[in-house]
C-alpha cells in the first residue's frame, strides 16, 4: 500500500511524511556458512570487538538438530561504543532453526538496522506500519544490546529494523550484565519507560556486579603505529555503511525505502542499461544503494547473496592505503577496479571479501549533501584510476566531514 501523500506526522515538532526519521545505519548482520573463519576475519583482521554472544543451541528441540553445523553462537561485535555494529550468525544453524521461512533463499543479510530519534518514534512506526499494511515481524526490546525496536520486511525479504537506544560500552569495555536482561520486551512497550540511567541505578541497588558483562580481549599484539596509537592492524574503522544490495524489482524497492522508510533519492545512474539508485538518510551522499539483481553476475560477485557491498569507512586515506597492503599480505582477496560510477560520492575504494564471499567496501571519504539537497555535479568529482594509490591526494571541500567517530580508537 502506498502511504498518503497528504498525511503528515508530528516528529519532535516537525511535520514529516512518516512518523519517524531515520538518522543513520546503526548496525548490520550477516549469516555465515564459514562461521569460525568469518568471526576471526571480522575480529582479528578487521578489528571488530565482540561485545556479547547468544547461544542458539538453546533453541534446538534436540541435540541432533544442530549436530555438525558448527559454532551455534551468534556474535555481536562493535567498532565504537555502540554495543553492536555488526552481528554474525551461523547460517546453517539459523536455517535449521528457521521454522517460519524468515530467510528466503539467497538472502544472507541477517538484518539492516536503522537508528531513529526516540522511543516514541519506534512506537509510532509500529502503529503506522500496521495501518499501512506493512508486515511487522516483531517488536520489543532485545537483549543483548538493549535497543527498542521493530522489524519488518522489504519487498525482497530483507529484514529491516528501526531502533532507538543502543546500549553503550564505555571505557572499561564491559557490556551490560545478564542480570539486567529482565528489562527485555517481546512486544511493543507501553510508554513512557524508565530511562537507561534509572535501570543502572536499580541494578546498583540490587547489588548487581556491573563488571560481570562480557569483555573482549584482543588476540593480536598492538604493533602498528596508527596515527600515534598502537593497534593490532594499520587502520581503524570509524563508520558503518553505506549498504549496497541487489533487488529483484528496483521500482518496488525504491517505493518501499522512499515512501515507507523515508529515504531521500540523491542520485540515479544507468549502468549496462539498468537503473541504480543511491538514497540517503542524513547528509552523506548515500546510506543505501539499490542495484538490479541482473548486475550481480556482470560484476563477478557471489551468487549466494543479495549483498553487493557493506561499506566500512576508515579514518583517513593513508589508513585506506595501509589497509589494502595489510589485507593483501594476509591473503585476503582485494579488488580495486570496481567501476567508480557504481559508487558515486566515494572516490578511492577497495573491495575486500570475507571467507563466505561477501563484499566489503573500504573507503575514507563520503561526499556530503548540503541544505539545497543537491549532490556534487559529476564533472566536479575526482577521477580515480583503478589500481593506482597515490601517496597523497588533494582534498575535497567536504573531506573529514559528516558523522564523526567519538572516543578513542583503541
Amino acid at each position: 500500500m502506498k502511504p498518503s501523500a497528504e498525511r503528515k506526522f508530528n516528529v519532535g515538532g516537525i511535520l514529516l511524511p512518516q512518523p519517524f526519521k531515520i538518522r543513520r545505519l546503526g548496525h548490520f548482520g550477516f549469516n555465515l556458512v564459514h562461521m569460525e573463519e568469518g568471526v576471526r576475519f571480522y575480529t582479528d583482521i578487521l578489528g571488530f570487538r565482540v561485545s556479547d554472544n547468544n547461544d542458539f543451541s538453546r533453541r534446538a528441540t534436540s541435540p541432533d538438530q544442530l549436530a555438525g553445523l558448527g559454532d551455534p553462537k551468534g556474535y555481536f561485535t562493535r567498532y565504537g561504543t555502540d554495543h553492536h555494529a555488526l552481528v554474525l550468525f551461523n547460517k546453517r544453524v539459523r536455517d535449521a532453526l528457521d521454522t517460519t521461512g524468515r530467510f528466503k533463499p539467497g538472502i544472507t543479510i541477517n538484518q539492516i538496522t536503522w537508528q531513529v530519534g526516540s522511543l516514541q518514534e519506534v512506537a509510532n512506526a509500529i502503529k503506522w506500519f500496521q495501518e499501512e499494511g506493512v508486515q511487522v515481524q516483531r517488536s520489543g526490546r532485545d537483549m543483548p544490546g538493549s535497543n527498542w525496536h521493530t522489524y519488518l520486511y522489504d519487498p525482497d525479504g530483507h529484514t529491516n529494523e528501526l531502533y532507538y537506544g543502543m546500549e553503550q560500552i564505555g571505557w572499561n569495555g564491559h557490556s551490560k550484565p545478564t542480570a539486567m536482561y529482565h528489562r527485555g520486551f517481546h512486544e511493543p512497550p507501553e510508554l513512557p519507560q524508565i530511562s537507561e540511567f534509572d535501570e543502572v541505578q536499580q541494578a546498583l541497588n540490587d547489588k548487581v556486579d556491573l563488571l560481570s558483562g562480557y569483555r573482549h580481549i584482543e588476540r593480536l599484539p598492538p604493533t602498528y603505529d596508527v596515527d600515534g596509537i598502537l593497534l593490532p592492524r594499520p587502520f581503524k574503522i570509524v563508520r558503518l555503511g553505506p549498504l549496497s544490495f541487489f533487488v529483484a524489482d528496483i521500482r518496488a524497492a525504491e517505493l518501499f525505502y522512499r515512501e515507507h522508510l523515508g529515504f531521500i533519492l540523491t542520485e540515479e545512474i544507468s549502468w549496462h542499461g539498468e537503473r541504480c539508485l543511491f538514497l540517503r538518510a542524513n547528509t552523506e551522499h548515500h546510506s543505501l544503494a539499490l542495484y538490479p539483481i541482473s548486475l550481480r553476475e556482470k560484476l563477478g560477485l557471489s551468487p549466494h547473496t543479495t549483498c553487493m557491498a557493506l561499506g566500512l569507512q576508515l579514518a583517513n586515506y593513508q589508513q585506506l592505503r595501509n589497509a589494502v597492503r595489510f589485507l593483501r599480505e594476509l591473503g585476503v582477496r582485494v579488488i580495486d577496479d570496481m567501476p567508480q560510477e557504481l559508487h558515486p560520492g566515494i572516490d578511492f575504494a577497495a573491495h575486500v571479501f570475507d571467507p563466505d564471499g561477501h563484499c566489503l567496501q573500504l573507503y575514507y571519504y563520503m561526499e556530503q549533501v548540503g541544505w539545497n539537497g543537491k549532490p556534487r555535479p559529476k564533472e566536479l568529482r575526482p577521477k580515480v584510476k583503478p589500481g593506482e594509490w597515490p601517496e597523497v591526494i588533494d582534498p575535497m571541500p567536504d573531506v573529514y566531514q559528516g558523522e564523526p567517530f567519538l572516543g578513542p580508537w583503541g
